[in-house]
């Protein structure tokens, strides 16, 4: 079953957080991940729990693949870069 990261993502060096997408999608590529969104026009219909800013959809295909990725060594030497440029929210959900 697949399952998706989304990622919203509200950054404060963006020049700098270029660099973080660039050396993370070729590590999630190689784990499968599909960029199915990512950070692209954006419109809030409901705001009452969560004011996503940038939004960042990857489908995996598998829950054990995402969190694999997630928890990488390839990933986690590329995490502080994004982590020293922007705040998120990371979730995992399996889809249907």
């Amino acid at each position: 079953m697949a399952a998706y990261v989304i990622v919203d993502t509200k950054l404060h060096n963006a020049e700098a957080y270029e660099e973080y997408k660039a050396k993370a999608r070729p590590i999630i590529e190689s784990f499968e991940g599909i960029y199915r969104a990512r950070g692209g026009k954006l419109e809030i219909l409901e705001d009452d729990l969560w004011k996503p800013s940038r939004l960042v959809v990857i489908e995996f295909p598998s829950m054990e693949r995402a969190l694999a990725c997630m928890r990488s060594p390839e990933y986690l030497k590329v995490k502080p870069i994004r982590l020293a440029n922007a705040k998120a929210t990371v979730v995992v959900v399996e889809g249907m």
